[in-house]
C-alpha cells in the first residue's frame, strides 16, 4: 500500500493543494493522500499563524469530497515543534513497514531540505515527490540540478527523489489571506466549504500577514 503525505502550514488550504494532491495520487497510484497540517512549523516561526483548530477544520472542509485524501491531525496533537520527519517515523509506526510513504513537496521546499531535522533519516523513510511547474522546469532546468548542490549534506538524495510535473496553477496561501484582507472574492481559489468558513470565523479579514 502506498501512502502520500502532503504537510504544510494550510493557511489556508487552497485548490492547488488538491490539485498537487490528486496529481500524485494518480501519477504514483496511490492508496490515498494524508493532508497533515503543521502544529507549531519550525520554519514559519514567529509569523502570524492562524491556529491551528481553524487550519485544521479548513483542510477537513477541503478533503471532505475526495474519499482517497484523509485530514491526519498527527503534528497539531504532538506537542512541540513540527518536525517532518518525527512524523513519518510516527506514521511508519502506525502503518508498518509495508507500507511506502511518499512525501509531496515543492521545488522551492526542496532547496531548504538541508536545514530541516535529520534529512539523511527522512529520506530513509520515505520517497520524496517533488513537484513543480513545467514552466519552472523549462526555465530552471532539471530537479537534478538542485540535488547535486543537496547531496553534499544529504548523500544519495537523488535516488530517493521523483519528479512529478504540475499543471500551472497560480494559487498561493498568502494571496488568498491579502485577497481577503482587501475584501475582494476567493471564490474558485478555496473549496467552497473553506470559503465559507473563512467568511463565517472572520479570518484574515483587515491583515495582509
Amino acid at each position: 500500500m502506498n501512502i502520500g503525505v502532503l504537510g504544510g502550514t494550510f493557511d489556508p488550504v487552497h485548490v492547488g493543494h488538491l490539485i498537487v494532491a490528486e496529481e500524485a495520487r494518480v501519477s504514483l497510484g496511490l492508496e490515498e493522500v494524508l493532508f497533515v497540517p503543521a502544529g507549531q512549523p519550525v520554519l514559519k516561526q514567529g509569523s502570524g499563524i492562524t491556529p491551528a483548530d481553524h487550519r485544521v477544520e479548513m483542510v477537513r472542509l477541503a478533503v471532505a469530497g475526495n474519499p482517497r485524501f484523509r485530514l491526519s491531525v498527527i503534528e497539531v496533537e504532538r506537542p512541540g515543534p513540527s518536525y517532518t520527519v518525527d512524523t513519518m517515523l510516527e506514521l511508519r509506526a502506525q502503518l508498518g513497514s509495508e507500507a511506502g510513504l511518499f512525501f509531496i513537496l515543492g521545488r522551492d521546499t526542496l532547496t531548504d531540505l538541508h536545514r530541516w531535522k535529520e534529512p539523511e533519516k527522512l529520506i530513509q523513510l520515505c520517497r520524496l515527490v517533488v513537484a513543480h511547474r513545467r514552466s519552472e522546469k523549462q526555465v530552471e532546468g532539471p530537479v537534478f540540478r538542485d540535488l547535486e548542490h543537496l547531496e553534499a549534506s544529504i548523500p544519495d538524495l537523488r535516488h530517493r527523489v521523483i519528479e512529478l510535473d504540475m499543471p500551472l496553477i497560480e494559487v498561493s496561501s498568502s494571496g488568498i489571506r491579502e485577497r481577503v484582507s482587501r475584501g475582494l472574492s476567493i471564490r474558485y481559489l478555496v473549496p467552497e466549504g473553506v470559503e465559507r468558513y473563512i467568511a463565517e470565523q472572520g479570518l484574515y479579514a483587515g491583515s495582509a500577514g
